[in-house]
Parts: structure tokens; sequence; C-alpha cells
């Protein structure tokens, strides 16, 4: 493979920048550009050494140069990253200088890309790289370091293994019937695959919790005009993102913004509140409000506490029946004229939260009942393996379909030779999850959603 390279840290000011290299010309290449107390190719590996950048008898960056030797890199082939200053004209001028010299700019994802089909990760490990440098809260990155460390991995090659095994004795007994093995019955196959299917249902029953962790809430913010959601926002992003007063009308857009509610990734949309209304300008946000409503995956439906229900008020539960729901009654520092019974009958078993907004009250509980909503206390991210990516929850659910066919086919008396082809089906299925006779032009896909210099 030819040599390539990539502006690896962030793009802008900063202490320092990174220019990393991979290949076979990688440390070569560094020493046409290199000077110091020696050359880079007399290095030893995995150490950092001080010098300076020329081209053409001319300094060009001061730096600290990282030499590391396959195949105990990331890549598996031979590595170096240049550190020089951080700030886009340093790091730039670092990096047309490799190009120069022989070095052909990475693709996005290509260090990684290199990883994989060099046997150092497999394609699970690779996507929880992607999860990694993506996470948006603790919790997030924890399910994704366990990815990269090859949790998911290993479960899947094991329940791999144990299929393999199956379709091995299957085909011992229809291709080589005279060998003294072992006779495999409809019965021996529904024992061996029961609990493979088992373990797929239990790995699903966790991709919900993983997929909000990867991808996070789309939350928006709902309820009448001027009963405090802009409020809510603020509260929750602690910084005053939107406009707050008195008027009624006053949000006449939908702002959005990220927000970690313990461990749960929100992306909040507040919206205009939602009425009638003859305001050309407040009639688009309304607009945008109710397709914010329909885009949603959770809805944070406040009331004011201090007004009786309203027919709008109403209209918007039955509006987001079905879907997942957190009652927020605001205003509690003034006088109580809402029907709180009605309200709980409204909210049809849903949390229902009080808030004072103004004094920051009830805040906690409303991320408690978010956060119960979606991990009911019970799952943590070290006890579990995460199901977390949708190509991932999608292979597992065809895997789960092709082991729970067999096992039906084994109770209706279906030739042993049939069942076979359910029970490969499934351990191809497994095997697309890790990048096992995948086809390249998914892995080409996958990688490109890297960011360069990963």
């Amino acid at each position: 493979m030819d040599t390539i390279a990539a502006i690896s840290t962030a793009l802008g000011e900063g202490a320092i920048g990174i220019v990393r290299l991979s290949g076979d010309q990688a440390i070569s290449i560094g020493d046409k550009l290199f000077s110091g107390a020696k050359p880079l190719k007399e290095v030893p590996s995995h150490t950092i050494v001080y010098g300076h950048l020329a081209e053409d008898g001319e300094v060009i960056e001061e730096s600290m140069v990282t030499v590391m030797r396959a195949p105990k890199t990331y890549t598996r082939e031979d590595i170096i990253e240049i550190n020089c200053h951080g700030g886009l004209v340093s790091v730039n001028r670092v990096l047309q200088a490799v190009l120069s010299h022989g070095a052909r700019l990475a693709e996005p994802g290509e260090f990684t890309k290199r990883a994989f089909l060099n046997g150092r990760i497999d394609l699970s490990q690779a996507e929880g790289v992607m999860d990694l440098i993506r996470s948006k809260t603790d919790r997030a990155m924890n399910v994704a370091m366990r990815q990269v460390e090859g949790r998911l991995s290993n479960q899947i090659k094991r329940l791999r293994q144990e299929v393999l095994e199956t379709v091995a004795a299957i085909e011992v007994n229809i291709d080589y019937p005279e060998y003294d093995a072992e006779t495999i019955t409809q019965d021996i196959i529904k024992e061996k695959m029961t609990p493979v299917l088992a373990e797929v249902e239990s790995l699903l029953v966790t991709a919900k919790q993983g997929k909000v962790l990867r991808e996070g809430l789309a939350t928006a913010i709902i309820g009448r005009p001027n009963v405090g959601k802009s409020s809510l926002m603020n509260s929750l992003v602690h910084e005053a993102k939107a406009i707050v007063t008195d008027i009624p009308g006053t949000t006449r857009d939908t702002l959005e913004e990220y927000v970690n509610v313990r461990g749960v990734p929100l992306r909040l949309v507040d919206t205009a509140g939602i009425r009638e209304t003859e305001d050309i300008v407040e009639k688009i946000g309304v607009e945008r409000s109710r397709q914010a409503l329909k885009d949603a995956d959770l809805i944070l439906l406040v009331l004011n506490s201090a007004e009786p229900l309203t027919i709008e008020d109403e209209a918007l539960f039955d509006a987001v029946s079905g879907m997942d729901v957190v009652v927020i009654v605001n205003k509690t520092d003034q006088k109580k004229r809402i029907d709180m019974e009605k309200v709980h009958q409204l909210a049809a078993n849903r949390p229902v939260v009080t808030t004072s907004l103004l004094f920051e009250e009830g805040i906690d509980q409303l991320e408690e009942a978010i956060s119960g909503l979606f991990f009911d206390g019970g799952i943590e991210s070290h006890d579990l393996t995460y199901v977390s990516n949708a190509r991932h929850i999608g292979l597992l659910n065809q895997a789960k379909t092709r082991a729970l066919e067999a096992i039906e086919a084994t109770d209706m008396d279906v030739p042993v030779d049939l069942i076979q082809i359910d029970v490969t089906r499934t351990w191809e299925l497994l095997g697309e999850i890790i990048g096992e006779d995948v086809q390249d032009s998914l892995i080409d896909q996958l990688f490109s959603q890297f960011c360069l210099g990963k």
C-alpha cells in the first residue's frame, strides 16, 4: 500500500497540531524533512525525538516526531506523527511538505480502514472508534469504549463458533454418513440453537438504550405560548440560549441545542408556541413546531400551573398520544389554578413533574424522569454489552428470525438438510457484524463517515 498522510488534530488555533503518516515509506518521507540528533530510521520504535523540519534548506517548523514501527501500531504499518505548533498555517505547511515528498492525502477513515484490512480490529470495533469520537456523554463513551475493546466482537465470535459447530455436525451427517459421528436430529439442532437465539434476543434488549446513547434523542419542547418552554431550554442547557419574555409568541422559530441529561444525550428543540395565529412569521414557526413534534423521540409538554387547562392543552395531549412524554407543570411559584387530577388523567401514567423554572426548582426531578424513561435504573453501561449501531441491530434481527425459523422447523419435523439453510444463514449474518464476508462497497461506505486523520 502507498503511504498516506493527514492532519489528525482538529483544525484551528491550538497548542499543537499533529500530522500522521502511515505506510512503508512513512519513516523515509519523514527523514527527507526532519533534522535532529539522528535520522528517524535510527530512532528506536515508540519513541519521540526533537528536531526541525526543513525544505530546500529553509526551516519550516520546530517539531517533536513520534516513530512507531510495524506491526505494533494502530494500522500495523510504520507510522510517524509529526507534532508541530497548532494553527491552520503551520499544520497545513507540514502536511503539504510530506505530500510533496511522496505521501498521499488519506481518505476519511483510511487509517482505521487499514487497521481493519490489516486484521488489527474487526468491523464492529472500527465502528466503535467512530462512536467513541462522536460520543456526547460519558455513558455513551463508555459503551463505545467497550465496543472498541472488542466486547461485542468477542460475544459475536463465540456465538458464531457455536452455530458453526452445529453446521459442521449437520454437514458431516449428510456428506459422510459412513463416519462414526453423532447423528444430528431435529431435537439436537433445537437444543443447540435455542441458547443462541436467547443470546441474540438478549443483545437486542439493549438496542433501544444503545441507540439512544449513540444517536441521542430528538426532544421537542412543546406547549402553549408563554408557559415556560424557552425557560426550560435555558435551564437544561445552563445558558440563556432562548429569549424569555412575558409576551406570548416570543419564540418565532425552532431553536436546537445538545444537552447531557444524566448520560442521556438530548437534541433539544425549543418550538414556537402552538396556537392559531394571524401573524405570518409566527404561523411559519408554529408549522415548524408541528413538524418537530412529528420527528421527536421524546416530548417535553409544558403546562402553566397558574392557569386552568385549556382546549389547546388538551389538543396537545391528543397530538402526542402513544409517544414518550414527560409532562411539566411549570410556574408553581404562582397561585395554582390548574386541575392536577385532570393533568394526571390526560398524562395516562406518563411522568408528571412540577417546576418553578424561574427559581430553578424541579429540574432534578425532571432529569430523573427523562433518564427513567430510557434507563430504568437497573441497566448501566458497565453491566451489559450494548448494541447501539443501526447496522448491527438490523443484522441481529435477521439472525434472530433465521434462528427462530430453524427452531420452529425442528418442531415441524422438517428434514435436517433443509434446516441447515437457516442455521448457516444465522452464522453468515452474525459474521457480517464483525466484517466476515462483508462487501467491499459496504466497507468503503462505513469508513467514508469517519473524519480525516482517523
